[in-house]
């Protein structure tokens, strides 16, 4: 008798080995029905699979956090079937799951361009309306070469040639289709209904430059048609609110080939940028944070006392003078203890906090450069606290509040925590770690917060919390971070002096809350789509006359209104009202001042918004009071 454990506790016996798609069965038919895969002692499963023992089984369907990787492992090779069926002599690579879809690569005689998706799209479809039964066979090594071999597959024949002897590898069918695959699938192609081809592009075989140029398919695949939609939503919305086309659009910032992943700041975005950066001052004075300024360039004897030499050095950039090494800072907290270590620290002195909007450089990838969301030179909101163990759950919490209030006055309200835990290349004992994790789980867990952990994803110096602000279209971003570092201290000989008169070092928080300027920036505009609240625009309101009779009052009313401190422009070209109107409503500033010879004479101006709506003729300090307010807000 074999006893199953279902996920509520209940239990069902049978007489005889059974498959996960029989215990969905025993359960109900609606069950059998929506079942995707199974979870068997916590390991996934096809449906097929046989438990021979007794087992806690776990039916997943498409309600399960599982499901989206099932769905997509399986359109995957849906989409090679479907290129197999049209274009026969085709050869199938590899074809994994990538966030919100999957890619597979083929090698064909000439490449697939975009207009071969659509009826490749139908096909996959056709192939849906099938149902075709997914089986899975177990060959040796030796088996699945020949087998690959014979059927003219010869990329997937050199993948498993490449496998140590003696393994066993797992194939799944599909009709005449057949693919090496560690599972696990979906039981026929016809859960498979909401996919979408996205793009085609070109991928070097494993990688290689040297080796054979492919064609890359991407696809998307979601549990439903709703969830496609709504992710083709908003990658439409996406695109237009992209912030690189707004960036030239709004005359913002550039780009060039003399300066990659790095940024020419125009005076507009300049404006932008000043508005973050005094609102995160303020932010540091209000929190007790001193502000430091620290030099761009450092020996390379500093960073390999760091660590950084050892667990960073690929991401850094270095330069010579007179013999001797530099490297430019790809981070700021270094220098923050050499500020720290400069004077002589008592533990009533503790926390010391140092802040700095510090200009740090890595070395990206030039692939993985993309406007001012991943760049090679940026600004952090930076800063370091320095103190006591028993000091670090007060800090981060504290920090906590700070955070979600900033992130609230930008406009962000739904944002979620994680902790990134200890990656496998680190400094520091696991003890340290273990206390280090500990005290990050325990700010969070006295600040009435959830939390998602991360494991390996931390620091090599420490473990970290993660802010991830979900915008206005539903994407996530992450910015800002709380690091607990023992290490740092230790390594550049920080230390304080502790009731007993004895020399401990202290503990360092590694602490943004906006992260990269330039990154939340980017943010920043495409959350808004360009029409940054009144605080933030870059031009708050535009001034116009109607004509050159109004040229003296529009340019009082404009300098009124710069006197008050207000970003305020004047356009006095001799132009249509009309023009005027449609050219600064695409620039998304917030108000727009249309003053005609009643408004002089009244002392007034017309007042429209960029969203076209018209709030009519409004005394000169009745705006100007309005604006304040808004403002403020």
């Amino acid at each position: 008798m074999i006893e199953i454990t279902l996920p509520d506790g209940s239990k069902k016996s049978f007489a005889s080995p059974v498959t996960v798609q029989e215990v969905a069965a025993s359960i109900g038919a609606g069950l059998a029905k929506a079942a995707l895969a199974g979870k068997v002692d916590g390991r996934l499963v096809d449906t097929s699979y046989v438990i021979d023992r007794d087992a806690r089984v776990e039916i997943i369907t498409d309600k399960s956090p599982e499901a989206l990787d099932i769905l997509r492992h399986s359109t995957a090779h849906l989409l090679a079937q479907a290129v197999k069926r049209l274009f026969p002599t085709a050869q199938v690579t590899i074809g994994p799951v990538i966030e919100n879809g999957f890619y597979y690569d083929f090698a064909y005689e000439r490449p697939f361009t975009q207009e071969d998706l659509p009826r490749i799209e139908e096909e996959m479809h056709r192939l849906v309306e099938e149902a075709l039964p997914v089986t899975r066979r177990v060959l040796s090594r030796e088996q699945a070469i020949d087998f690959f071999r014979g059927i003219g597959e010869h990329y997937k024949a050199e993948i498993i040639a490449s496998i140590p002897p003696g393994e066993e590898l797992s194939l799944y069918t599909q009709g005449e289709f057949t693919d090496l695959c560690r599972g696990t699938h979906v039981p026929n192609t016809g859960l498979l209904r909401a996919f979408k081809l996205m793009k085609v592009a070109g991928a070097y075989w494993r990688g290689d430059a040297n080796n054979a140029m492919l064609s890359r398919i991407y696809g998307t695949a979601w549990r439903n048609e709703k969830e496609l939609k709504a992710y083709l939503h908003q990658l439409e919305e996406a695109e237009k609110r992209d912030h690189r086309k707004l960036g030239k659009q709004l005359d913002l910032f550039h780009q060039q080939e003399e300066g990659p992943g790095m940024v020419f700041w125009h005076p507009k975005g300049w404006a932008i940028w000043q508005q973050v950066e005094q609102y995160m001052r303020g932010v540091y004075k209000k929190s007790g944070y001193q502000e430091v300024r620290c030099p761009q360039v450092l020996d390379v004897s500093l960073w390999k006392r760091s660590g950084h030499w050892d667990n960073y050095a690929e991401n850094m950039f270095f330069t010579e003078s007179e013999k001797r090494t530099y490297a430019l800072k790809p981070m700021n907290c270094p220098g923050h203890v050499q500020v720290y270590n400069a004077g002589l620290h008592s533990y009533r002195d503790l926390p010391i906090r140092y802040g700095e909007f510090g200009a740090c450089h890595r070395n990206e990838p030039s692939g993985a450069l993309h406007g001012l969301m991943r760049v090679r030179a940026f600004t952090q909101d930076d800063g370091h606290v320095f103190c006591m163990p028993e000091q670090i759950e007060g800090e981060v919490t504290a920090f906590h509040r700070q955070a979600m209030q900033v992130y609230a006055d930008f406009g962000f309200d739904d944002i979620a925590l994680k902790i990134a835990l200890r990656p496998d290349k680190r400094i520091g004992s696991d003890e340290v770690w273990d206390r280090a994790e500990a005290a990050l789980r325990g700010a969070l867990a006295s600040a009435g917060v959830q939390w998602q952990e991360l494991p390996g994803e931390g620091a090599f110096y420490g473990p970290k919390i993660e802010y991830h602000m979900k915008d206005s279209i539903g994407r996530a971003w992450q910015v800002g971070t709380m690091q607990v570092d023992f290490m740092m201290p230790e390594r550049l000989g920080a230390e304080y002096v502790d009731e007993h008169s004895q020399r401990r070092h202290p503990v360092m928080l590694h602490r943004a809350i906006v992260g990269s300027m330039e990154r939340f920036i980017g943010i920043l505009i495409e959350h808004y789509a360009g029409s940054l609240p009144v605080w933030l625009a870059p031009v708050q309101a535009m001034v116009f006359s109607i004509t050159d009779a109004q040229t003296d009052y529009v340019r009082h009313v404009a300098q009124t209104l710069v006197d008050q401190g207000f970003r305020v422009q004047a356009d006095l070209r001799n132009e249509k009202v009309g023009y005027k109107i449609r050219e600064h409503t695409l620039q998304k500033i917030p108000y727009l001042l249309i003053v005609g010879d009643r408004e002089k004479e009244a002392g007034a101006v017309s007042v429209r918004t960029r969203a076209g709506e018209d709030l009519g003729s409004l005394p000169l300090k009745v705006f100007v009071d309005r604006l304040a307010a808004e403002a403020r807000r």
